[in-house]
Protein backbone atom coordinates (compact mmCIF):
# COMPACT_ATOMS: atom_id res chain seq x y z
CA UNK A 1 0.00 0.00 0.00
CA UNK A 2 2.84 2.27 0.79
CA UNK A 3 4.66 1.53 -2.52
CA UNK A 4 1.17 1.83 -4.57
CA UNK A 5 0.60 -0.16 -7.90
CA UNK A 6 3.43 -0.70 -9.75
CA UNK A 7 5.26 1.27 -7.13
CA UNK A 8 3.72 4.77 -8.17
CA UNK A 9 3.36 6.40 -4.44
CA UNK A 10 7.65 5.87 -4.54
CA UNK A 11 7.42 7.28 -8.50
CA UNK A 12 5.44 10.17 -7.62
CA UNK A 13 7.45 11.13 -4.48
CA UNK A 14 10.24 11.11 -6.26
CA UNK A 15 8.93 13.18 -9.33
CA UNK A 16 8.25 15.51 -7.12
CA UNK A 17 11.17 16.00 -4.62
CA UNK A 18 13.79 15.05 -7.17
CA UNK A 19 15.02 11.86 -5.53
CA UNK A 20 15.36 8.43 -6.19
CA UNK A 21 14.04 5.77 -4.32
CA UNK A 22 15.00 2.28 -4.20
CA UNK A 23 13.56 -0.77 -2.11
CA UNK A 24 14.24 -4.13 -1.34
CA UNK A 25 11.11 -5.94 0.71
CA UNK A 26 11.26 -3.78 3.87
CA UNK A 27 14.66 -1.54 3.06
CA UNK A 28 14.10 1.74 1.41
CA UNK A 29 17.49 3.57 0.33
CA UNK A 30 16.64 6.93 -0.61
CA UNK A 31 19.34 8.99 -2.92
CA UNK A 32 19.55 12.59 -3.85
CA UNK A 33 20.37 16.40 -2.30
CA UNK A 34 20.22 16.29 1.46
CA UNK A 35 16.64 18.79 2.16
CA UNK A 36 15.56 16.50 -0.48
CA UNK A 37 16.62 13.41 0.39
CA UNK A 38 15.56 13.95 4.39
CA UNK A 39 12.18 15.38 3.57
CA UNK A 40 11.34 11.94 1.34
CA UNK A 41 13.13 10.00 4.29
CA UNK A 42 10.35 11.62 6.77
CA UNK A 43 7.81 10.90 4.21
CA UNK A 44 7.90 7.75 3.87
CA UNK A 45 8.12 7.11 7.76
CA UNK A 46 4.96 9.47 8.50
CA UNK A 47 2.84 7.30 5.17
CA UNK A 48 3.45 4.19 6.74
CA UNK A 49 3.08 5.17 10.49
CA UNK A 50 -0.37 6.11 9.07
CA UNK A 51 -1.18 3.25 6.69
CA UNK A 52 -0.87 0.97 9.95
CA UNK A 53 -3.46 3.27 11.70
CA UNK A 54 -6.13 2.51 8.46
CA UNK A 55 -5.55 5.31 6.94
CA UNK A 56 -5.53 4.47 3.64
CA UNK A 57 -3.17 6.06 0.65
CA UNK A 58 -4.41 7.25 -2.63
CA UNK A 59 -2.27 9.56 -5.40
CA UNK A 60 -4.91 12.41 -4.55
CA UNK A 61 -3.96 12.02 -0.73
CA UNK A 62 -0.30 11.51 -1.56
CA UNK A 63 -0.31 14.65 -3.65
CA UNK A 64 -1.89 16.58 -0.19
CA UNK A 65 0.99 15.23 1.30
CA UNK A 66 3.51 16.96 -0.68
CA UNK A 67 2.06 19.85 -1.91
CA UNK A 68 0.83 20.99 1.69
CA UNK A 69 4.37 22.99 2.52
CA UNK A 70 6.85 23.15 0.40
CA UNK A 71 9.95 21.35 0.54
CA UNK A 72 11.21 22.36 3.93
CA UNK A 73 8.19 22.80 5.86
CA UNK A 74 7.44 19.16 4.88
CA UNK A 75 10.57 17.83 6.53
CA UNK A 76 9.78 20.28 9.46
CA UNK A 77 6.30 18.88 9.70
CA UNK A 78 7.39 15.79 9.66
CA UNK A 79 9.80 15.39 12.17
CA UNK A 80 7.27 17.38 14.53
CA UNK A 81 4.65 14.84 13.77
CA UNK A 82 7.42 11.85 14.59
CA UNK A 83 8.06 13.34 17.83
CA UNK A 84 4.67 12.87 18.70
CA UNK A 85 3.77 9.88 20.93
CA UNK A 86 0.49 9.35 18.55
CA UNK A 87 -0.48 10.55 15.22
CA UNK A 88 -3.52 12.34 15.82
CA UNK A 89 -6.33 10.76 13.92
CA UNK A 90 -10.12 12.24 13.93
CA UNK A 91 -12.00 8.94 13.55
CA UNK A 92 -15.76 9.28 12.40
CA UNK A 93 -18.44 6.45 11.20
CA UNK A 94 -16.94 7.01 7.77
CA UNK A 95 -13.66 8.03 7.78
CA UNK A 96 -10.47 7.94 9.13
CA UNK A 97 -9.13 11.85 8.95
CA UNK A 98 -5.74 13.17 9.99
CA UNK A 99 -4.77 16.60 10.24
CA UNK A 100 -2.38 17.99 7.32
CA UNK A 101 0.79 20.24 8.54
CA UNK A 102 2.21 21.56 11.34
CA UNK A 103 -1.20 24.33 11.52
CA UNK A 104 -4.10 22.17 10.96
CA UNK A 105 -2.47 19.45 13.56
CA UNK A 106 -2.10 22.11 16.22
CA UNK A 107 -5.84 23.69 15.27
CA UNK A 108 -7.19 20.04 15.76
CA UNK A 109 -5.19 19.79 19.34
CA UNK A 110 -6.56 23.02 20.35
CA UNK A 111 -10.18 22.18 19.69
CA UNK A 112 -9.79 19.06 21.91
CA UNK A 113 -8.37 21.20 24.60
CA UNK A 114 -9.90 24.87 24.57
CA UNK A 115 -13.65 25.80 25.06
CA UNK A 116 -13.22 28.43 22.19
CA UNK A 117 -11.30 28.38 19.56
CA UNK A 118 -10.71 30.33 16.35
CA UNK A 119 -9.88 29.25 12.91
CA UNK A 120 -8.37 32.00 10.61
CA UNK A 121 -7.17 31.62 7.33
CA UNK A 122 -7.48 31.66 3.72
CA UNK A 123 -9.98 29.09 1.80
CA UNK A 124 -9.01 25.55 1.38
CA UNK A 125 -7.22 25.74 4.66
CA UNK A 126 -9.76 22.95 6.41
CA UNK A 127 -11.18 25.26 9.04
CA UNK A 128 -14.41 24.11 8.51
CA UNK A 129 -14.31 20.60 7.77
CA UNK A 130 -11.88 20.13 10.67
CA UNK A 131 -14.13 21.39 13.12
CA UNK A 132 -17.21 19.30 11.94
CA UNK A 133 -14.90 16.23 12.18
CA UNK A 134 -13.88 17.01 15.55
CA UNK A 135 -17.94 18.00 16.75
CA UNK A 136 -19.05 14.78 15.05
CA UNK A 137 -15.88 12.39 16.59
CA UNK A 138 -16.81 14.05 20.26
CA UNK A 139 -20.55 13.49 19.50
CA UNK A 140 -19.80 9.72 18.33
CA UNK A 141 -17.59 9.02 21.84
CA UNK A 142 -20.46 10.92 23.74
CA UNK A 143 -18.27 13.71 24.92
CA UNK A 144 -20.97 15.84 23.88
CA UNK A 145 -25.20 15.56 23.40
CA UNK A 146 -25.61 17.74 20.39
CA UNK A 147 -23.82 19.25 17.59
CA UNK A 148 -25.23 23.08 16.54
CA UNK A 149 -24.24 24.58 12.95
CA UNK A 150 -24.16 28.03 12.71
CA UNK A 151 -23.57 30.76 9.90
CA UNK A 152 -24.45 34.30 9.57
CA UNK A 153 -26.90 34.40 6.64
CA UNK A 154 -25.68 36.94 4.37
CA UNK A 155 -25.58 37.47 0.40
CA UNK A 156 -22.42 37.24 -0.72
CA UNK A 157 -22.43 40.19 -3.98
CA UNK A 158 -25.83 38.62 -5.22
CA UNK A 159 -29.56 40.11 -4.23
CA UNK A 160 -30.98 36.95 -3.95
CA UNK A 161 -34.52 38.49 -2.99
CA UNK A 162 -37.27 36.41 -1.48
CA UNK A 163 -36.54 32.65 -1.19
CA UNK A 164 -39.92 30.58 -0.74
CA UNK A 165 -40.27 27.49 1.59
CA UNK A 166 -40.12 26.79 4.74
CA UNK A 167 -37.30 28.18 7.68
CA UNK A 168 -34.80 25.21 6.54
CA UNK A 169 -35.46 25.49 2.86
CA UNK A 170 -34.31 29.23 2.77
CA UNK A 171 -31.36 29.01 4.77
CA UNK A 172 -30.20 25.72 3.82
CA UNK A 173 -27.88 27.12 0.61
CA UNK A 174 -26.02 29.23 3.60
CA UNK A 175 -25.30 25.90 4.96
CA UNK A 176 -25.16 23.75 2.16
CA UNK A 177 -20.73 23.20 3.15
CA UNK A 178 -21.51 22.08 6.53
CA UNK A 179 -24.14 19.43 5.09
CA UNK A 180 -21.61 18.10 2.96
CA UNK A 181 -19.42 17.84 5.47
CA UNK A 182 -21.58 15.78 7.58
CA UNK A 183 -22.97 13.20 5.17
CA UNK A 184 -19.29 12.16 4.33
CA UNK A 185 -18.79 12.01 8.13
CA UNK A 186 -21.80 10.10 9.17
CA UNK A 187 -23.54 9.21 5.67
CA UNK A 188 -27.03 10.61 4.46
CA UNK A 189 -29.62 8.64 6.49
CA UNK A 190 -28.03 8.94 9.45
CA UNK A 191 -27.62 13.13 9.60
CA UNK A 192 -31.09 12.97 8.38
CA UNK A 193 -31.91 11.18 11.57
CA UNK A 194 -29.81 13.21 13.86
CA UNK A 195 -32.14 16.13 12.09
CA UNK A 196 -35.26 14.91 13.10
CA UNK A 197 -33.97 14.33 16.81
CA UNK A 198 -32.37 17.41 17.19
CA UNK A 199 -28.69 15.81 17.79
CA UNK A 200 -27.72 18.40 14.99
CA UNK A 201 -29.33 21.33 14.18
CA UNK A 202 -28.57 23.50 11.44
CA UNK A 203 -29.22 27.56 12.55
CA UNK A 204 -28.81 30.90 11.30
CA UNK A 205 -26.83 33.14 13.56
CA UNK A 206 -29.66 35.47 14.27
CA UNK A 207 -31.22 32.47 15.96
CA UNK A 208 -29.04 31.87 18.50
CA UNK A 209 -30.04 35.24 20.81
CA UNK A 210 -31.45 34.33 23.94
CA UNK A 211 -30.53 30.69 24.29
CA UNK A 212 -28.23 29.02 26.31
CA UNK A 213 -25.86 26.33 24.85
CA UNK A 214 -24.96 23.38 27.36
CA UNK A 215 -22.82 19.95 26.64
CA UNK A 216 -23.02 20.87 22.88
CA UNK A 217 -20.24 21.41 20.25
CA UNK A 218 -21.31 24.67 18.15
CA UNK A 219 -19.49 25.46 14.96
CA UNK A 220 -19.87 28.96 13.46
CA UNK A 221 -18.59 29.26 10.25
CA UNK A 222 -18.19 32.31 7.66
CA UNK A 223 -17.84 33.99 11.21
CA UNK A 224 -16.19 37.12 9.13
CA UNK A 225 -19.64 38.54 8.09
CA UNK A 226 -20.98 38.71 11.62
CA UNK A 227 -20.91 41.97 13.26
CA UNK A 228 -19.39 43.15 16.76
CA UNK A 229 -22.62 42.92 18.12
CA UNK A 230 -23.37 39.39 16.65
CA UNK A 231 -20.20 37.74 17.73
CA UNK A 232 -20.89 38.97 21.64
CA UNK A 233 -24.23 37.36 21.34
CA UNK A 234 -22.27 34.12 20.06
CA UNK A 235 -20.14 33.84 22.24
CA UNK A 236 -21.73 34.39 25.42
CA UNK A 237 -23.86 31.75 24.82
CA UNK A 238 -21.54 28.99 25.45
CA UNK A 239 -22.34 27.01 28.71
CA UNK A 240 -21.07 24.23 30.89
CA UNK A 241 -19.26 21.19 28.89
CA UNK A 242 -19.11 22.71 25.35
CA UNK A 243 -17.19 23.70 22.61
CA UNK A 244 -17.50 26.51 20.32
CA UNK A 245 -15.28 26.67 17.15
CA UNK A 246 -15.31 29.86 15.24
CA UNK A 247 -13.54 29.81 11.76
CA UNK A 248 -13.72 32.36 8.97
CA UNK A 249 -11.56 34.01 5.93
CA UNK A 250 -11.05 37.99 7.03
CA UNK A 251 -10.12 38.95 3.41
CA UNK A 252 -14.14 37.47 2.40
CA UNK A 253 -15.78 39.94 4.25
CA UNK A 254 -19.27 40.45 2.35
CA UNK A 255 -20.60 42.99 5.59
CA UNK A 256 -22.24 46.71 4.18
CA UNK A 257 -19.51 49.13 3.72
CA UNK A 258 -18.27 50.62 6.82
CA UNK A 259 -19.22 47.77 9.20
CA UNK A 260 -16.38 45.99 10.94
CA UNK A 261 -16.13 42.29 11.25
CA UNK A 262 -16.74 40.44 14.43
CA UNK A 263 -14.25 38.08 13.75
CA UNK A 264 -11.36 40.87 13.50
CA UNK A 265 -12.53 42.85 16.28
CA UNK A 266 -12.75 39.83 18.43
CA UNK A 267 -9.37 38.30 17.55
CA UNK A 268 -8.30 41.79 18.57
CA UNK A 269 -9.69 42.17 22.33
CA UNK A 270 -9.62 38.05 22.78
CA UNK A 271 -6.38 37.05 21.75
CA UNK A 272 -4.87 37.14 25.19
CA UNK A 273 -7.62 35.72 26.91
CA UNK A 274 -7.17 32.24 28.62
CA UNK A 275 -9.38 29.75 27.35
CA UNK A 276 -9.48 30.83 24.13
CA UNK A 277 -7.31 29.66 21.31
CA UNK A 278 -6.22 31.25 17.94
CA UNK A 279 -5.08 29.19 14.49
CA UNK A 280 -3.73 31.37 11.89
CA UNK A 281 -3.88 29.10 8.81
CA UNK A 282 -1.77 30.86 5.83
CA UNK A 283 -1.44 29.91 1.75
CA UNK A 284 0.49 26.89 2.43
CA UNK A 285 -1.77 25.19 4.45
CA UNK A 286 -4.21 24.82 1.83
CA UNK A 287 -5.26 21.78 0.58
CA UNK A 288 -7.27 22.28 -2.39
CA UNK A 289 -6.54 22.03 -5.62
CA UNK A 290 -2.86 23.53 -5.79
CA UNK A 291 -4.18 26.12 -8.63
CA UNK A 292 -6.34 27.35 -5.00
CA UNK A 293 -3.07 28.61 -3.56
CA UNK A 294 -1.53 29.88 -6.15
CA UNK A 295 -4.72 31.97 -6.51
CA UNK A 296 -4.85 33.30 -2.78
CA UNK A 297 -1.36 34.41 -3.43
CA UNK A 298 -1.58 35.98 -6.48
CA UNK A 299 -4.97 38.10 -4.98
CA UNK A 300 -2.68 39.02 -1.95
CA UNK A 301 0.19 40.10 -4.39
CA UNK A 302 -2.43 42.11 -6.19
CA UNK A 303 -4.41 43.79 -3.28
CA UNK A 304 -0.61 44.48 -1.39
CA UNK A 305 -2.04 43.55 1.92
CA UNK A 306 -1.68 40.55 4.20
CA UNK A 307 -4.87 38.41 6.06
CA UNK A 308 -6.42 40.98 8.41
CA UNK A 309 -5.20 38.93 12.02
CA UNK A 310 -2.11 38.09 11.09
CA UNK A 311 0.01 40.75 13.03
CA UNK A 312 0.06 39.40 16.72
CA UNK A 313 -0.29 42.71 18.21
CA UNK A 314 -1.01 45.52 16.15
CA UNK A 315 -4.35 46.38 15.27
CA UNK A 316 -5.26 45.40 11.54
CA UNK A 317 -7.00 47.58 9.10
CA UNK A 318 -10.61 46.59 8.15
CA UNK A 319 -10.04 43.82 4.58
CA UNK A 320 -12.48 44.18 2.07
CA UNK A 321 -13.05 42.26 -0.95
CA UNK A 322 -12.84 44.63 -4.30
Amino acid sequence: MLCGQLDRHLRQIEERLGVRIHNRGNEFRVNGPEPQATAAKHLLRQLYAEICQGIGLSPESLHLHLNQAGLESLAEAAESEAATDAIQVIRTRRAAIKPRGKNQLGYVRAIKHCDINFGIGPAGTGKTYLAVACAVEALLEEKVRRILLVRPAVEAGEKLGFLPGDLAQKIDPYLRPLYDALYEMLGFETVNKYIERSIIEVAPLAFMRGRTLNNAFIILDEAQNTTREQMKMFLTRIGFGSTAVITGDATQIDLPRGAQSGLTHAGNILRDVDGISFTWFANKDVVRHPLVQRIVEAYEVHEDKATPLDAPRDAPREKRKP
